[in-house]
């Protein structure tokens, strides 16, 4: 079992890297205001068990494979980036509300993968690892500890990006500002791209 002063350590850890603004919760937020909270649920839970098998996966050796070819580094930034323009482009051709009903958000699976080529994710799972799961008697055990942990620290923390998105809705209102708040939330998902290469 975890320590106090590693459960404390870790816990915080999890709330801010969980809470701050990032792709997941700029696209939570979006989700929200575009299909409310209901509709949203599918893609909260992606994103939490998503984070929690990239521990996992890091954890097991995932991350050794990464630091062994500095290669695959790229083909994250890549793929995260272009991921992250293709939600841009859906989000900003979403003309009207009307068409919301058209397009679904996204699903759990998609969001559970994104996980795997999000670099803000590769962060945190890496750091996690290796500050909380040390080497020896017991790896495997406290590996599944800090992973549940962050799981369970990040649910309600990446809910209060989707629960603003949908009380943006409700307080919105007019069709014409909820577009141009997507159009806005649009570009925000284009520019996190950019910040992959930072």
């Amino acid at each position: 079992m975890l320590e106090t002063a590693s459960l404390l350590m870790l816990v915080s850890y999890a709330t801010v890297m969980s809470i701050t603004p990032g792709p997941n919760n700029l696209l939570l937020m979006s989700s929200g205001l575009l299909f409310g909270l209901r509709r949203t649920g599918w893609h909260m839970a992606g994103i939490t068990l998503g984070v929690v098998a990239l521990i996992g996966s890091v954890g097991a050796g995932l991350g050794v494979l990464f630091a062994w070819e500095p290669r695959l580094q790229w083909v994250l930034k890549i793929l995260g980036s272009l991921y992250m323009l293709w939600l841009a482009a859906r989000l900003w051709h979403t003309d009207n509300l009307g068409e919301v009903a058209a397009v679904s958000p996204v699903r759990f699976w998609e969001a559970w993968g994104f996980q795997f080529i999000n670099p803000k994710a590769w962060l945190m799972a890496t750091t996690v690892v290796a500050v909380f799961v040390p080497d020896g008697q017991g790896y495997w055990w406290r590996l599944l500890q800090v992973s549940a942990i962050f799981g369970v620290v990040g649910a309600p923390c990446i809910f209060v990006w989707a629960a603003s998105g949908a009380g943006l809705r409700a307080w919105l209102g007019s069709p014409c500002v909820l577009l141009w708040v997507n159009r806005v939330m649009a570009a925000l998902a284009a520019m996190t791209a950019g910040l992959f290469w930072g």
